[in-house]
Formats: C-alpha cells, sequence, structure tokens
C-alpha cells in the first residue's frame, strides 16, 4: 500500500449509527499525485464526528460529535491513525461544524440545533481549555413571523483575513461578525441580514476580500463586500444554472485554485454547479450544472486541478478532472467507497 504521507492524507467527517450512518468515526483517504484516493480506514472511532477542521501547525483534528452535543480533539499518531487528545468538550445541540484560528488560539463550533456559537481556546500542545459562548441571535425579521420566533440555528464559522470570524445563522438569515477577545471569546461586531428564508449555509473568502455564501433553502448565492470594515450584500443569485428543482438544498460552497470559480453542491439534484467569479469578484454567474457522482453530496474539496465530492447517502467520494479554462467538472476519475462521508479536510502534513 502507498503510504498515505508520501502524496498526502484526507480525513473525512462522518455519521456513525447515532447519526443514520453507516461509519465507525473518523475516516482516512490517501490522495495520489495523478488525483486519485485510496480508503484507508477508520483513523479513530468517534461518534458521528460529521464535521472536522485541523490545526493550522499541530498534528490535531477536532470533530464535533453531531449527536452527542460535543467537540473532541484528536491527536494524530502513526501513518493515518488518530488518538484522543485531553477529554471532550461539552457543545450545544447538533453541533454541526468547526473551524480553527489560523493563528492556532481558538477553535469555534457552530450548533443547528440551539444556535449556539462556542469558542474553545487552545493550550500550546492544542488542547481545549475554556469554552466560551457567545452572545445569541436575535432575528432582525422577527416582525415577518408574528407570535412564532423562528429558531436560531447557527451552522459555519469562517476565519476572515483580518482576523474577525463570520458565522452563519440558517434559523435568523444572518451573517454575523465577531472579533476574538482572549479569555472573553467573541465580541459581536456587526451582522448582515439576508433576505428572509434563504437560509445560509456555508461561505467561502475570496482573495479580493468578498465572502461567497451559499444558501441551504432558496439555492442561491450571496456576495458581500467589507467597506471600511462592515459588511454589505452587494449580489444575490441563482447557485445553479437550472434552477431550483423540489427537494433540493445546497450543501457546500467552496473555490476553485486559483479563485475564477466556485463551486456549489446541491442534495436533491445530486450536482455540483460550476460558477465562474466575475466583477472583480462581485458577481457569481451559474455556468453549468454537472452531476455529482452518487446521492446527497454533502461537501466537497478542490485539490489541483481535481474536485473531490463526498456522498453521504451512497458512500463514496467522486473525484473530477477540472478544465482549466472553462473550470467545468469534465471526466470522472475516481470513485472510491468511504461510509457515510460528511465532509473532506486535508490534512496537516506529518514533519519530516
Amino acid at each position: 500500500m502507498t503510504s498515505p504521507a508520501q502524496y498526502g492524507l484526507i480525513w473525512t467527517g462522518t455519521y456513525t449509527p447515532d447519526g443514520g450512518g453507516r461509519a465507525d468515526g473518523i475516516g482516512a483517504l490517501a490522495a495520489h499525485k495523478d488525483g486519485s484516493l485510496g480508503w484507508l480506514g477508520t483513523a479513530v472511532k468517534a461518534d458521528s464526528p460529521s464535521f472536522l477542521a485541523v490545526h493550522p501547525t499541530l498534528p490535531v483534528v477536532y470533530a464535533v460529535g453531531e449527536q452527542r452535543g460535543m467537540v473532541r480533539a484528536f491527536r494524530r499518531t502513526g501513518d493515518f491513525g488518530l488518538e484522543p487528545l485531553g477529554d471532550p468538550q461539552p457543545a450545544g445541540e447538533a453541533a454541526c461544524h468547526v473551524a480553527v484560528d489560523p493563528l492556532g488560539r481558538f477553535i469555534t463550533a457552530a450548533c443547528w440545533g440551539d444556535g449556539q456559537v462556542l469558542l474553545y481556546e487552545l493550550d500550546g500542545d492544542g488542547g481545549m481549555t475554556g469554552c466560551f459562548p457567545a452572545a445569541p441571535s436575535v432575528d432582525p425579521h422577527a416582525s415577518l413571523t408574528p407570535g412564532e420566533p423562528r429558531q436560531s440555528r447557527a451552522h459555519a464559522s469562517l476565519m476572515l483575513a483580518d482576523g474577525r470570524v463570520m458565522t452563519t445563522d440558517l434559523g435568523h438569515d444572518t451573517l454575523r461578525v465577531w472579533n476574538y477577545v482572549p479569555g472573553t471569546g467573541l465580541v459581536a461586531d456587526h451582522q448582515v441580514a439576508l433576505p428572509f428564508g434563504n437560509g445560509p449555509r456555508h461561505l467561502v473568502q475570496h482573495q479580493n476580500g468578498n465572502v461567497f455564501v451559499v444558501s441551504e433553502y432558496s439555492v442561491e448565492v450571496f456576495v458581500v463586500r467589507p467597506d471600511a470594515g462592515t459588511f454589505e450584500l452587494i449580489f444575490r443569485g441563482p447557485a445553479t444554472f437550472g434552477g431550483k428543482a423540489p427537494g433540493d438544498s445546497a450543501a457546500e460552497i467552496c473555490l476553485g485554485h486559483d479563485g475564477r470559480f466556485a463551486y456549489v453542491g446541491v442534495r436533491g439534484s445530486n450536482i455540483i454547479s460550476t460558477l465562474e467569479v466575475v466583477s472583480g469578484g462581485t458577481e457569481l454567474v451559474p455556468v453549468k450544472d454537472t452531476p455529482s457522482g452518487g446521492n446527497w453530496p454533502r461537501h466537497h474539496l478542490v485539490r489541483g486541478t481535481c474536485l473531490h465530492v463526498a456522498h453521504e447517502r451512497s458512500d463514496n467520494v467522486a473525484t473530477f478532472a477540472l478544465d482549466d479554462v472553462t473550470g467545468i467538472p469534465t471526466r470522472m476519475i475516481d470513485d472510491v467507497q468511504t461510509p457515510s462521508p460528511t465532509a473532506l479536510v486535508p490534512a496537516l502534513a506529518p514533519a519530516s
């Protein structure tokens, strides 16, 4: 077997039986030079580690335990193994996303079930220390649902290039921007209210500083631009070329390696939409919808000229070659069986 350290390693978040899945814990894939992947096995047993994040300098992986309401840290051991680092830390209901500060000072967890956004400070070994809950969300659209308050549903965190943190709230249709204060956690800076009912889910920052957001419910993309430090909504458009079909829900948005294209996964229709980044990074224009290569594309990842798509319900990761000119996935070059994959996160290269 090829050593994963030779070419690269990708961790897979998963659902285990407590979340209706078939995995045993965090999985490991060997990434080969030709873009193909190889299933290595389970790196460590864990309960529904549905999203993962990797410490920027240490061989430490963080995982939510979505059904258990917790966050865990693991230390890398051997070629692709992981072992627990410290005790699990409590989180909110249905913790579904974790992200790491680029300087390794803290991690954030977003909780879909109760809307909590939590910050855990890290020690020198990457272990979690203090936990600080952020201020709860207030629905800016509350007047539209009098007498029927909507549930806040935090869904993702993005570490911004200027050191701040942006989080999505799927239930309140907001983006919230935070400052990190050591010993205190996340302190609110400002928020951006998106149109009612769209459900912002995931987000990515373009090299020009703008943030691209995909909405789960309306299957749209939004662009917010920082103006003197305050983000403002400047663009709203469809996330797919063919439009939203009944039963569709958008999942992940990511950028191509050079920032010219963005890619959105849509569950239901099971497609990957290629969008061109135009007008200086202020607009996203759908170019083509491509079958994703499986059922329920939960997460996807661009590495070089390849696109890897994790399919939660068909237990596979499909890999496509990307056309360098059009950005479109042209052909499937690999299809590897992987139990209930929900996230694809490249591992930190081991020290040589």
